[in-house]
């Protein structure tokens, strides 16, 4: 899968693509990062991509010339993949979106700046906005990160063992269940004794409990969209009973 991004700061990308997972899905031809100055895509001696508002305020806003200018050079196809603008106001990113864009062959993903992107960038080129959370950054290049390694985990052959993507939060809308291994025993910290026993089968049975409760006392709501079993509603309704 390739990455296009649009930046004004491309060197803020060099220590996340050349670490950890991403590095070696990189080395291995799983994804492909490339990450584009916009400014080169300026017009001008002084290559300027940013300027005063119409109508007054303050802040500066980022031009939208450069921004079709390095858009018109990726020569990206429709079926391809969407433009994605990075943006505060754009749709809350969720597990169900990592997943959409996980299928496309490439995605581009713009990164605004300064007070924010001339409206034209937003009608005209984008295809959709995106934001990683209610608040505001001091620019796209830190929530485009969040994406291009929520979606590359999820292609096939990144991650060195599939079950984990599976198994994460968010992916079946359950918080995951608690983690443990070597030592058994720290300093009177042990590890739960069901973990420890091979029975897989009461260790599944325990993780389940273990990630209904969790998701019920840290976030409930996501619980309504979840399809649960007649022996997760069960299970549930013991969990509450001993909140109480």
């Amino acid at each position: 899968m390739r990455f296009d991004i649009l930046s004004l700061f491309p060197e803020m990308f060099i220590s996340v693509f050349e670490s950890s997972i991403l590095k070696k899905a990189r080395e291995r031809a799983l994804i492909d990062v490339h990450v584009h100055d916009i400014r080169m895509y300026a017009p001008g001696k002084h290559r300027v991509t940013d300027d005063a508002p119409f109508g007054g305020g303050g802040g500066m806003v980022m031009k939208v010339e450069p921004i079709d200018r390095a858009l018109a050079a990726l020569e990206l196809q429709p079926w391809e993949g969407p433009v994605i603008l990075m943006s505060p106001q754009g749709d809350p990113f969720r597990q169900e979106i990592a997943v959409e864009l996980a299928a496309c062959p490439r995605l581009v993903l713009i990164c605004g700046h300064y007070e924010g992107v001339d409206e034209r960038v937003k009608e005209q080129l984008a295809d959709r906005e995106l934001s990683i959370g209610d608040f505001v950054l001091t620019g796209g290049e830190l929530a485009a990160m969040v994406i291009v390694d929520a979606v590359a985990r999820l292609i096939p052959g990144v991650l060195g063992n599939s079950e984990s993507a599976r198994t994460d939060s968010f992916s079946s809308w359950l918080l995951e269940y608690p983690q443990y291994t070597r030592p058994q025993d720290y300093g009177g910290w042990k590890v739960p004794g069901v973990l420890l026993n091979g029975n897989h089968r009461d260790i599944d049975c325990w993780r389940r409990r273990q990630s209904l409760a969790r998701t019920w006392r840290r976030r409930p709501e996501l619980l309504e969209k979840i399809d649960l079993s007649d022996s997760d509603r069960l299970i549930l309704k013991e969990i509450q009973a001993e909140d109480l």
